[in-house]
């Protein structure tokens, strides 16, 4: 079967395009022949090195397709289930073998390429804004990237759980989708202080939580955006690492509250997984929530896919078809 592999971390000529041996499901696994796969910038961090693991490897770690086997001790999936995953290495391939606990069935209404491009931003914007923190009608966000995959996303659920949204973006198209996902206020950050205006829609109260997944550079003009005890939620870093500071700022600035949390601490349990995995579903059925997909690579050409996340030019979710 086709997969791509990486053989030596580095830049995108890294990415192989090539043969590598079909898996097999072993005792509680699952084979799945994979329609398409998400492309995160996980996978480009794994891809330059960032996130070290043993070489060579597969990479991609979110998927959707077909079950066609399964292993010993494995009674919730049979052949022909349509499932999907995040969380497993080795999504950018035609076959791979996966937990059977960590596979979703999906619903008749939900096909596999938007499943592909949900599970990993849909259930990270989940645990966000109902876990991490739970926002709720008289709340103000500010969602930085508020038109990338996982901003859009945000912005719905927030409307959905009654809050105001602010979002900052870098264009004009941008805020448009962003408006369109339900922002309440959009800010082009190229061209205005997000502090300043974050302020001046709140009437210098500052919101309650700031969702950040860009990092270096905006890090810390969230924390002078927040109300006294509010929350930044830094779980992205796509400018870069935050530098070491001191936590006495968090004092200084209100009594503030800050986290880096991760989706695995999320959907520890497979109870839980199911449970968010369910109302994603729930709302894409009921039209309440929907995936904007930026656009759609075949995996053979997975290079153009990174280039164009790491250009930043995309809004929404990236996805190859096996």
């Amino acid at each position: 079967m086709k997969a791509i592999r990486v053989v030596k971390p580095g830049g995108r000529e890294a990415l192989r395009y090539m043969d590598v041996p079909d898996p097999r499901p072993e005792r509680g696994q699952v084979l799945v022949a994979l329609e398409f796969a998400g492309v995160n910038f996980f996978d480009v961090y794994q891809r330059a090195g960032t996130y070290p693991i043993p070489v060579p490897f597969t990479l991609g770690t979110e998927a959707a397709g077909i079950v066609v086997a399964v292993g010993s001790d494995v009674s919730d999936f049979k052949s022909g289930d349509r499932v999907a995953y995040q969380g497993v290495q080795g999504a950018y391939a035609e076959r791979t073998v996966a937990p059977a606990d960590r596979l979703v069935r999906l619903p008749d209404s939900v096909s596999t390429r938007t499943a592909a491009a949900l599970m990993l931003q849909g259930l990270t914007a989940h645990y966000l804004s109902t876990s991490t923190y739970s926002l709720k009608a008289g709340d103000t966000a500010l969602v930085h990237a508020a038109a990338g995959g996982v901003g859009l996303l945000l912005c719905q659920i927030a409307k959905l759980r009654g809050a105001k949204v602010i979002g900052t973006v870098s264009t004009e198209d941008k805020a448009a989708l962003a408006r369109g996902a339900g922002a309440d206020h959009v800010i082009l950050y190229t061209q205005q202080d997000f502090v300043a205006q974050t302020k001046r829609f709140t009437d210098n109260r500052g919101v309650e939580v700031v969702y950040d997944s860009v990092g270096r550079t905006t890090f810390e003009q969230s924390l002078n955006c927040l109300a006294p005890r509010g929350l930044l939620v830094l779980f992205g870093q796509s400018s870069g690492e935050v530098p070491p500071f001191n936590p006495q700022v968090l004092n200084q600035k209100g009594s503030l509250y800050l986290t880096r949390p991760t989706l695995a601490h999320y959907v520890a349990t497979r109870a839980e997984l199911l449970r968010r995995a369910a109302e994603l579903f729930n709302w894409l059925r009921g039209d309440k929530l929907s995936v904007r997909v930026d656009r759609e690579v075949p995996l053979r050409d997975v290079a153009e896919a990174h280039r164009a996340l790491e250009s930043r030019e995309t809004t929404g979710k990236v996805i190859l078809k096996i």
